[in-house]
């Protein structure tokens, strides 16, 4: 199936990472082909991709956030949790993997995925049903990292247990009573980071599967974190304690 990757960065990103099928770049007519838009078009000669000087209006029916360029693409490439696991072995580290658990918000999603890909994350596990997949607006909310990453659905509950079976602990983000503090936390070894849904935070069954719960200390007014902002935060406390 096409898509159509628009804005500078994630289509100079799907370029670099080369993991899709590319059909044409449209360039905008009249647009300073000059910066990241000078790189973009030496990636597309490189490659020997087609591309179309193309009238900015019609560009804009496709998406008004193009930015002067939009990449004909195949689908993103879905992986499977066997990759995450055999990527942290070729590199020589403990497994390290971000479980979204429904998010459905595009920016969400997009905002944890270029988090993830910053911190070194080996993978991202996204549910069966009833979450945003990975479409352009995603693409485009990532700057294009997610085009570097390893993403696979799964039956969390099930990819929970084989994660268990390969020694990853796996900590859920959760501002219940029960959860403990990040002091309180394994960060060593390998680790599965699970975030939830906006709102609605993990489903219960993912939750009971969770080796530990963890809480962020906040001390301001407000009484919680949206999702893309916590999970990035518990990214970064894991990402420091693992690089001690």
């Amino acid at each position: 199936m096409k898509e159509f990757i628009y804005s500078r960065n994630a289509v100079y990103e799907t370029l670099r990472a080369g993991r899709r099928d590319v059909f044409r770049l449209q360039v905008a007519d009249g647009v300073q082909e000059k910066g990241r838009l000078a790189e973009i078009l030496q990636l597309a000669e490189r490659r020997k991709i087609p591309i179309l000087r193309a009238p900015r209006l019609g560009m804009d029916k496709i998406h008004p956030a193009h930015q002067g360029v939009i990449l004909e693409a195949s689908g993103y490439p879905y992986r499977n949790l066997d990759d995450i696991l055999d990527l942290a072995g070729e590199r020589g580290q403990p497994p390290f993997v971000l479980v979204l658990d429904t998010l459905q918000d595009p920016q969400n999603l997009g905002t944890l995925l270029r988090t993830a890909e910053a911190v070194g994350v080996h993978g991202i596990l996204l549910p069966l049903a009833r979450t945003a997949m990975v479409t352009p607006a995603v693409v485009n909310a990532s700057s294009g990292a997610v085009e570097h990453l390893l993403v696979a659905q799964n039956n969390l509950s099930q990819a929970i247990a084989l994660l268990r079976e390969a020694d990853v602990w796996t900590v859920g983000l959760d501002e219940g009573l029960e959860s403990r503090h990040p002091s309180e936390v394994r960060w060593d070894g390998g680790l599965a980071l699970v975030v939830g849904a906006e709102g609605e935070g993990i489903r219960p069954l993912v939750k009971s599967k969770c080796d530990f719960l963890l809480r962020l200390p906040m001390e301001g007014r407000v009484e919680s974190l949206n999702a893309s902002v916590a999970g990035s935060v518990a990214l970064y406390l894991a990402y420091l304690a693992r690089h001690k």
